[in-house]
C-alpha cells in the first residue's frame, strides 16, 4: 500500500470518463487500498481512481468517525436521489487551497461492485451522499466546481491559481 499523489487541475485525465472495471480482482483491490491511504493522508472522505491517474470507475468513500470503514465501489451509479438538497463546502486535492458550497441530494440510493465482485444496492445520507456523489462526478470526468455558475468557476481556479503560484 502506498499514498500516491493527486493529478493536479487542470490535468486531462481529470476532465475525462473513466472506463468501467470488468471483474474486482487481486489488482483492483490493491489500488483500492493505495486509495484508502491516499484518502487518510489527505485527510478526506472520497477519492475518485481517477484523481490518482488510474482511468477506472473506482471510488472510496469513509465518512465514519473514526477511520477504516471505507466503502470500496467499482462503476457505482445513482440510481435514485432525494428531492431534498444538502449544501456542503466541496474541496479537492486536485485544486487545492479553494472550497465552494455545493447543494447535493441529501440521500442517493447507489448501484455498485463491491470488494466481493458481487452488486450491491445501498443507501447513502448527508455527508455520505454528498461524498458518493463527489466521487462519481469525478469518475464521469467532472469537478465538483463544474457545478457552480461560469463566474464562480472562473473566479475559483484564477484563486487557485494565485495560490499555487505563491
Amino acid at each position: 500500500m502506498s499514498v500516491r499523489p493527486c493529478l493536479p487541475w487542470p490535468h486531462p485525465a481529470l476532465k475525462t470518463p473513466a472506463r468501467d472495471v470488468e471483474a474486482i480482482t487481486d489488482e483492483i483491490r490493491a489500488i483500492w487500498e493505495d486509495m484508502i491511504e491516499t484518502m487518510d493522508a489527505m485527510p478526506g472522505v472520497g477519492l475518485a481512481a481517477v484523481q490518482i491517474g488510474v482511468p477506472l470507475r473506482l471510488a472510496v468513500v469513509d465518512c465514519s468517525d473514526r477511520r477504516g470503514q471505507a466503502i470500496r465501489m467499482a462503476n457505482p451509479e445513482v440510481l435514485h436521489a432525494s428531492v431534498q438538497l444538502r449544501e456542503h463546502e466541496e474541496a479537492s486535492p486536485n485544486l487545492p487551497g479553494v472550497s465552494a458550497v455545493i447543494a447535493r441530494p441529501r440521500a442517493v440510493t447507489v448501484r455498485f461492485l463491491n470488494d466481493r465482485g458481487e452488486t450491491e444496492e445501498r443507501d447513502f445520507v448527508d455527508l455520505w451522499a454528498t461524498s458518493v456523489q463527489h466521487q462519481i462526478d469525478h469518475l464521469a470526468g467532472r469537478m465538483y466546481f463544474d457545478r457552480l455558475s461560469a463566474l464562480k468557476r472562473k473566479m475559483l481556479i484564477a484563486k487557485a491559481d494565485k495560490l499555487r503560484r505563491r
